[in-house]
């Protein structure tokens, strides 16, 4: 466990940021030029779980004590690294990732593409709608849900992804599933990146098969199983608890030889977290660039933004969807998970266009 994390913040864009970078007030996140940051959080774990944090600007580091120095130093070289693209998927500009389940009971759109037709045909709508990968799940992980049998499981998806690959072999396609027999038949069928959400947790032999086969894994928080993670979940710091379970996930790939260019972290937003943990780690999410991978958010139609809006809620969740995405969007996220991707993908275009025009 550390003892000293680097946030980048205080963004800026286009212009501004390429002006601030070109005359030494500002570093370029992940080396991109049209978006820096001039000031850093410094948090700091003290005894009893108590956290602080201070902000310092880019000119005050060099000040620091020695000891804070080094850490800050090595965090702020993979903050500014570029991230290298993964299948063709470059992150100097932000990607959709859409989130298709074929399952009678996930929570957002359950039931509605359990049929292979309505499966394929959603797939082929979040494409032409703008999303760059799509993520296919046969097993729900909402609050409460249970285990599928891995052969079930298979059967849901089997037929989707195989017509998907013929019909757009270029596109990346993504497993979600927790289980290491799923991904095997994925990968024999032209899976090309696997979303655990258990962050390989659940099944022994699933980091096995993905170093083996050398493919992109997406490495997922999730505190407990589906079936109790909102049990009360609980957490010192969730937002350096995480960052911890991250940093020693990837120190564990590196081991065993796993490129770390092949990892995209995300937080899990809504899997064993209360609306105050979504929060903190929705606002702070910049903290993940300081591990040198690059970050996925899905906030789509989660439950935080009923929890949030009460009386407001609506069933798709569209502005408060829209809302996380584009502050995951300022502070230089890369990949967003999400279900209706035209109106995502709409808002993204639009706000990308204002931020960077002078």
């Amino acid at each position: 466990m550390r003892k000293y994390y680097t946030r980048a913040c205080n963004f800026c864009h286009g212009e501004t940021a390429r002006n601030l970078i070109l005359n030494n007030k500002a570093l370029p996140l992940n080396s991109r030029q049209n978006i820096a940051f001039d000031q850093i959080e410094i948090f700091q774990r003290k005894q009893n779980q108590v956290v602080e944090s201070k902000f310092c600007s880019i000119a005050e580091i060099k000040n620091l004590d020695k000891e804070i120095l080094l850490e800050i130093e090595k965090d702020i070289k993979n903050i500014t690294l570029e991230r290298k693209s993964i299948l063709g998927l470059k992150f100097d500009t932000p990607q959709i990732m859409g989130a298709l389940n074929i399952t009678p009971d996930s929570f957002s759109d359950g039931g509605l593409f359990f049929e292979e037709t309505k499966a394929y045909e959603q797939a082929k709508l979040m494409i032409d709608s703008g999303a760059a990968i799509i993520d296919i799940g046969g097993e729900s992980t909402r609050p409460g849900s249970k285990t599928v049998d891995e052969k079930e499981e298979w059967k849901r998806v089997e037929k989707t992804i195989i017509k998907f690959k013929q019909n757009y072999p270029k596109v990346p396609l993504s497993l979600d599933t927790r289980k290491s027999y799923v991904m095997n038949k994925g990968i024999q069928n032209g899976v090309n990146i696997i979303n655990d959400v258990s962050g390989l947790n659940f099944d022994d032999k699933s980091f096995n098969l993905i170093n083996s086969k050398t493919i992109p894994f997406i490495l997922h928080h999730m505190q407990g199983s589906p079936k109790t993670m909102q049990n009360n979940p609980t957490y010192e710091d969730v937002l350096l608890d995480i960052f911890d379970f991250f940093e020693e996930k990837i120190n564990f790939c590196l081991k065993h030889n796993y490129k770390k260019e092949l990892i995209v972290l995300d937080p899990g937003i809504g899997f064993g977290k209360n609306l105050d943990h979504n929060l903190r780690l929705i606002s702070k999410i910049s903290i993940f660039h300081s591990l040198g991978c690059p970050i996925l958010i899905g906030t789509s139609r989660k439950r935080f933004i009923e929890h949030i809006v009460t009386k407001f809620d609506t069933p798709d969740r569209t502005g408060g969807t829209l809302a996380s995405v584009l502050h995951g969007l300022s502070q230089g996220v890369q990949i967003f998970r999400i279900h209706n991707v035209k109106e995502i993908n709409q808002g993204i275009l639009v706000f990308n266009k204002i931020i960077n025009t002078n």
